[in-house]
């Protein structure tokens, strides 16, 4: 008997055996169509054979053929959590409450919800707006903000929320061609990504954000350098609005990629520039410079390459004493970006190591509210327009991120739900089920673009419509007047702050204002740190900076 039970593992595989013989004798001995049995045990006996033979998989030697449940059931296991088991607001990475809303939207169908809220309105971190008995009806619901700085010479009228960057390449070419038809439709932005400019953007007529990575795709030489020529070239086409330089991305800031040559197709080798048959790299730094003075003179030179187009960069904050050093190279070189998009470490990418994912870059409400005070601090906010990215798919999702200091909001995942998108999280295996992050022709086939890109139009719009409600709702006549007061966060189960103290505005030109500010010691001593010629530290620091306790102290006789 303990020979049994320390070898029950093995029943099946001795099972199937039994049954094979079984099957076999019966087929000569009964009937023909025992044949049918004996082949399928037979087969599954072959497999265990091979179980017990492999040596990578330590589960299967142990059990095979039942082991094989076991892949079979992990294989789907994301989908039976979402289907079966997913609660409304469990955020892995959205709530079904999030992509419902979305759905909805994008389907022009109802979007209401009866009987009350289901969020814990006592939890820590539940925020909400603050409205007025006296609330404001809004007809207009085409919000806009003008892009270009003083050194702009086409300046852009960028609705309030816009397509963030995805790649051709990352999205198949029928989802591309949904989307920018979409934005082409409801009169908005859509950003190329880094994989440039492809002919389903082209086909769509959309306006595009063009975005030059360090790859500098749709602008580089054969040796992956930037080419001036080329992407003055790409840049004159009058579908392109503005141009990104990509300096990071939320979901894997510093970290470089690269599209293996099997994976490369004639159409994106055509919207790249990139040769067939060979590696795509994708450096994690720019060729092209390699100090914060070098970034504003190429923001100049693109500039003035695409015929005085708004010209920005995007980037997720990691040391904030760099972004302080660009600051102060563009009050060194008087040249300013037309616009900065804080990416947050929260958003999307079709693929990023699980580290970088889940603990490199900051959060866009932090990366959001530094870069608008640092801008604050310096005096340059009113000449740079900023942009926000990262999980925005509500109207209250936007009226908080323009609360926080942003002029307009981009979202990528929100339109992919807009275009059918179920959160499978398959981006990185091509077998997207929905025919949008693939490159695989049948299964983009799913995906038909005149149908969706009536979605992603119309999602636009409802969201935008929403907006006009919350913000009227505010007693407010446009959504760029929110402001942090507007909204109470809470800290506690039973304490809870105005947006004022959780996300206050700090004063013009403190930083570069004579007499420094004692409470704003740790901003000045940052400032003292950053400098406009390199990123690099100017210290090493093995504990507090001495400077911030000397300034206190000093400020305070």
């Amino acid at each position: 008997m303990k020979f049994f039970i320390l070898n029950q593992r093995y029943f099946v595989i001795t099972g199937v055996a039994l049954l094979t013989v079984v099957s076999l004798i019966c087929a000569g001995a009964v009937d023909s169509w025992f044949w049918v049995p004996a082949v399928i045990f037979g087969l599954l006996f072959v497999v265990g054979l091979h179980d017990l033979h492999q040596t990578k998989h330590s589960i299967l030697r142990n059990y095979p053929i039942s082991a094989h449940i076991r892949f079979i059931l992990e294989s789907f296991r994301p989908e039976i959590r979402q289907y079966l088991l997913e609660s409304d607001q469990d955020e892995i990475p959205f709530s079904r409450q999030a992509r419902g809303l979305v759905y909805q939207r994008a389907k022009g169908v109802e979007d209401k919800r009866p009987f009350g809220t289901i969020e814990d309105v006592y939890k820590s971190g539940y925020s909400w707006i603050t409205h007025s008995v006296a609330p404001t009806h809004i007809t207009d619901t085409d919000f806009r903000v003008r892009v270009g700085g003083p050194h702009c010479k086409q300046p852009y009228d960028c609705s309030l929320y816009n397509i963030s960057a995805m790649s051709f390449g990352a999205l198949s070419g029928n989802a591309i061609l949904a989307l920018n038809k979409g934005a082409k439709k409801g009169g908005f932005a859509h950003d190329t990504g880094e994989g440039s400019i492809s002919r389903y953007h082209r086909e769509g007529g959309g306006d595009l954000i063009y975005q030059v990575a360090s790859g500098y795709f749709g602008a580089r030489n054969d040796d992956g350098t930037f080419s001036e020529e080329k992407f003055a070239k790409t840049a004159a086409d009058p579908q392109v609005k503005m141009i990104e330089l990509k300096l990071s991305q939320g979901a894997k800031p510093g970290h470089g990629g690269m599209l293996p040559a099997a994976k490369i197709t004639a159409e994106i080798a055509e919207a790249r520039g990139i040769p067939m048959g060979k590696d795509c790299v994708s450096p994690s730094a720019h060729s092209t410079f390699s100090t914060p003075i070098g970034l504003m003179e190429f923001i100049g030179k693109l500039r003035d390459l695409s015929g005085g187009k708004p010209v920005g960069f995007k980037l997720c904050i990691g040391h904030r004493r760099e972004f302080m050093s660009i600051i102060k190279a563009m009050l060194k070189t008087g040249i300013t970006p037309d616009f900065i998009v804080v990416d947050g470490k929260e958003g999307g990418t079709g693929a990023a190591p699980v580290e970088f994912a889940n603990r490199v870059g900051m959060p866009m409400q932090e990366g959001l509210t530094f870069v608008h005070n640092a801008l604050r601090g310096a005096g340059l906010r009113d000449q740079i327009k900023i942009g926000a990215a990262g999980k925005i798919v509500s109207a209250f999702d936007i009226a908080r991120t323009l609360a926080l200091g942003a002029d307009w909001c981009n979202a990528a995942r929100g339109f992919m739900f807009a275009l059918g998108c179920i959160q499978a999280q398959s981006c990185h295996t091509n077998c997207c089920p929905v025919g949008i992050a693939t490159q695989d022709k049948i299964r983009q086939r799913a995906l038909v673009p005149e149908d969706k890109s009536e979605r992603v139009a119309r999602f636009h719009k409802n969201t935008m419509h929403a907006l006009a409600e919350i913000t009227g709702a505010a007693g407010l006549t446009d959504p760029r007047n929110f402001m942090p007061y507007h909204f109470m966060v809470r800290q506690k189960d039973n304490e809870f702050l105005d947006g004022n103290e959780a996300y206050p505005y700090l004063p013009e030109g403190f930083l570069v204002a004579e007499t420094e500010i004692p409470e704003l010691a740790e901003w000045h001593s940052r400032w003292g740190r950053a400098s406009a010629e390199t990123f690099a530290p100017k210290e090493i620091p093995f504990g507090p900076y001495k400077r911030q306790a000397d300034d206190a102290s000093k400020a305070a006789q």
